[in-house]
């Protein structure tokens, strides 16, 4: 007779299968056990067809990756820690010394600095363009390119470029295009059909963080592809990087992901009506959300998304040139509701002043306006709340002079 604690960790006792519930199983593994050494051998971790090591997957995380290929029109799904893993992933995996990537000038400004940084010690080059202006990027297209990364909209200043001309000019050269799709998640538009004839980006990587996981809590990104070879060679440096996502955290973003489209456009409701109001007010120069006319690329927009598409919870303003810095840091330490913080797609609305000057490059796409850039980013408060906490805030302003 063995032991108490042996027959502990070796009891037989199994539960029954079929078991249903509206959340999946958790399966919590590194260790993955195998029926004997012949099972052993025949494991392919790169398939989903078995387990091999819990790195390489377990139900819950096969599930997820599964759920948002779907979610995003692709077919395959790889999972990394962070939204800037994911970026850094599709980087890492298809680009090598002497090669090119290309970026928007209106970059994630995180992107940009892994351009400037990690890929240029590699002795990987990179240039920026306008995504406003399709030519431009014909024209910096080279031999050496192997990448371009697309946003839709940009990052803070939220212009919304000619998706399907950008793909389209990346396609006929031969040319990997990523786009960072965490704005649309999904549900804007299809990234992997831009054109309504199947023709789109290569990859759509995104932060897991904002809409699917919804709690302002979980960190973690994806990348979604079609094309399984390539997929497979994004898959080998996810293997050989050691990308892993914690069980726990997939199960909170597998919880988040029915209620997805519901809060995605409670977001956005909130957030155009707030976008209209603050329109209004002859405190602010400019108001940048796509789904707006006026704001750049809302033609772009509308030809991608419809009339009546949808559109995230994120808008920007540009406030008067009469107010300096320290008013608008004032206003924004006025509010009540707003929550100073980075990131967005949770509960809590968010407010972020930005100093353009210092994250775009005047040579490639100029900067038009002269007055301070805040951001928001509207939560699941009510509307009209959130509209008092902004016009109490106004009114602490005073003109400048």
């Amino acid at each position: 007779m063995s032991k108490p604690i042996t027959r502990l960790i070796h009891h037989p006792y199994t539960p029954p299968e079929r078991f249903g519930a509206p959340q999946p199983g958790v399966y919590k593994a590194s260790t993955v056990f195998f029926a004997n050494v012949a099972a052993m051998r025949a494991r392919d971790w790169r398939s989903k067809a078995g387990y091999t090591y819990g790195l390489h997957g377990t139900p819950t995380t096969f599930m997820l990756e599964e759920r948002l290929a779907e979610l995003e029109g692709g077919s395959e799904c790889l999972l990394a820690p962070s939204g800037l893993a994911a970026i850094s992933l599709v980087s890492l995996a298809l680009l090598k010394t002497g090669d090119e990537v290309l970026l928007p000038d209106n970059a994630y400004g995180p992107n940009k600095a892994l351009a400037a940084g990690e890929l240029a010690n590699f002795g990987i080059t990179h240039r920026l363009y306008d995504p406003m202006n399709p030519a431009d990027l014909a024209a910096k297209l080279s031999d050496r390119t192997r990448l371009v990364w697309i946003e839709a909209p940009g990052s803070v200043t939220m212009e919304f470029p000619d998706l399907p001309a950008l793909a389209r000019l990346c396609r006929a050269r031969q040319v990997i295009s990523a786009l960072d799709n965490t704005w649309g998640t999904g549900l804007a538009f299809n990234p992997f059909d831009l054109d309504g004839e199947g023709e789109g980006v290569d990859i759509s990587a995104q932060a897991l963080t904002k809409y699917p996981s919804g709690g302002g809590d979980v960190l973690m990104g994806s990348v979604v592809t079609k094309d399984p070879a390539l997929h497979l060679k994004l898959k080998l440096t996810h293997m050989r990087l050691g990308l892993g996502v914690g069980v726990d955290d997939v199960q909170e973003v597998m919880r988040s992901l029915p209620s997805i489209a519901l809060r995605y456009r409670a977001h956005d409701e909130s957030a155009r009506m707030l976008a209209r109001w603050l329109a209004r007010r002859d405190e602010i120069a400019q108001v940048l959300h796509p789904a707006l006319e006026g704001s750049p690329g809302h033609e772009n927009w509308r030809a991608l998304c419809g009339e009546d598409g949808a559109a995230a919870g994120l808008f920007s303003v540009v406030f008067d040139e009469r107010y300096g810095t320290e008013q608008i840091d004032a206003f924004c330490d006025a509010l009540k509701l707003f929550r100073l913080g980075y990131s967005w797609g949770g509960p809590t609305s968010l407010v972020v002043p930005y100093d353009i000057g210092l994250m775009r490059d005047p040579k490639v796409a100029p900067w038009p306006h002269k007055g301070t850039l805040v951001r928001f980013s509207i939560g699941l408060e009510a509307a009209e709340d959130l509209q008092a906490d902004l016009d109490q805030a106004l009114d602490t302003l005073s003109d400048g002079d």
